[in-house]
């Protein structure tokens, strides 16, 4: 098994990696193209709200977001395999882009009706989900082997950045008189355009030439299969896709709970989504410089998991809108190192030839925070936002508890068969 390359590893080799002109370019277009993303998705979400005036309004946008990224996840695994994936990359990019211009026009020009958003959802879904996979197989052409770990977690530190940063930026613009919603959609699409022009630099990525062409049907298959045999890589598969599940969505409520419970306006919205961003944006600063972190990744999921479900919690049953953006800060800061760590645990226990299913495995889990966002949303409208916050804080806490007391069961079988061994 190789070894795990840990956050403190990362931050040693991450030089190496930066000075290849390659792998440079598609790192930053990967965080220009996930800032894009995430924030004229936020846009999106405050649309929603404002044609419907409902947090079920929200969740449909994110429903549709979600089944688009199912179906076509795995499909974007096998294109990464088998098509050149500069090739993919691009087509990807340009259907993000030109979505997101569209949607800029008509909200623009006050003509923008629900199903627009919910279309612009489903193209941004199937794009990204093509691009994911790609993305990761692409890092394998762009280093040299024994710099593949390093790269990998960089690339994924870089984008899970991207996912708290993008909304945090859009959130503050969007109460900005000269910008507003029309503006982050532009300036999501001109980011995004921009992210295409620097994968002309690249290599054009060759397929993966195989004895056995599979279908995607049979290709994902395997991948469960995988993950099945391989109890330490399922535990963390399963545990990241619970707590994305049911964390994540709290991102779909920082609108209402702006403009319902604390009376901020858009400009509010913005500072709380900044709040977010500000404490991911520290945590990744900070982490890689904790030894403790990079020592016990295990134990850091549980207890980054666990932080996670306790701030939705408090963010639930805040009164104040400091306290909340102070609450808010700590759900940035873990999720991050949530998902930073289990990531580079993930791939580093994991055979190379699998990376990128694994990856669509992840990429599901975000689908599924998109179904889930919908009865959620149902549920606050109908019982409170309050709630349904602190139920998935406490859902996120009892799935950190299991993964540490499976981990724990996991551990102990293990040093009673190197017993038997000896």
């Amino acid at each position: 098994m190789p070894a795990v390359p840990t956050l403190e590893r990362t931050a040693s080799g991450a030089g190496s990696v930066l000075a290849l002109d390659g792998y440079r370019r598609l790192l930053i277009s990967a965080a220009a193209v996930v800032l894009g993303v995430m924030g004229q998705a936020v846009a999106r979400g405050w649309v929603a709200r404002d044609l419907t005036g409902t947090n079920a309004g929200i969740g449909g946008v994110l429903l549709v977001f979600g089944i688009a990224l199912l179906l076509a996840t795995p499909w974007g695994g096998v294109a990464a395999d088998r098509f050149p994936k500069r090739t993919v990359l691009l087509i990807s990019v340009g259907a993000l882009t030109v979505s997101s211009l569209l949607l800029g026009l008509v909200v623009l020009a006050d003509v923008v009706a629900y199903w627009q958003l919910l279309v612009a959802g489903a193209i941004q879904a199937t794009a990204f989900a093509f691009y994911l996979p790609a993305r990761i197989a692409f890092i394998t052409e762009l280093v040299a082997a024994e710099q593949i770990g390093a790269a990998v977690v960089l690339s994924q530190t870089a984008q899970e950045a991207g996912r708290v940063v993008g909304p945090a930026a859009a959130g503050v613009l969007i109460g900005v008189s000269w910008c507003g919603t029309s503006g982050i959609f532009f300036l999501a699409g001109g980011v995004m355009f921009a992210a295409g022009l620097v994968l002309f630099g690249l290599p054009p990525g060759s397929p993966r030439h195989r004895v056995e062409v599979r279908s995607p049907v049979a290709e994902l298959v395997d991948g469960f299969r995988y993950v099945r045999s391989h109890a330490s890589i399922g535990l963390i598969a399963v545990t990241t896709i619970a707590v994305v599940v049911f964390g994540f969505p709290y991102l779909a409520f920082l609108p209402a709970l702006a403009d319902d419970r604390f009376a901020v306006g858009a400009g509010g919205y913005g500072i709380m989504s900044g709040a977010a961003g500000l404490g991911a944006v520290v945590a990744g600063l900070l982490a890689p410089r904790v030894r403790w972190i990079a020592a016990r990744p295990w134990a850091v999921i549980a207890i980054s998991g666990a932080a996670l479900g306790v701030a939705l919690a408090a963010l639930g049953v805040a009164e104040s809108y400091p306290v909340a953006l102070v609450v808010l800060a700590v759900v940035g800061a873990a999720a991050l190192v949530f998902q930073t760590t289990s990531q580079s645990l993930l791939l580093s226990l994991s055979d190379l030839e699998y990376h990128g299913r694994l990856q669509s495995l992840v990429v599901l889990g975000f689908s599924g925070f998109g179904l889930a966002a919908l009865p959620l949303g149902l549920l606050a409208d109908a019982w409170s936002l309050r709630a349904v916050l602190v139920a998935m804080g406490g859902v996120v806490i009892a799935v950190s508890a299991v993964f540490a007391v499976v981990r724990r069961g996991q551990r102990r079988v293990r040093l009673d068969h190197a017993g038997e061994v000896v």
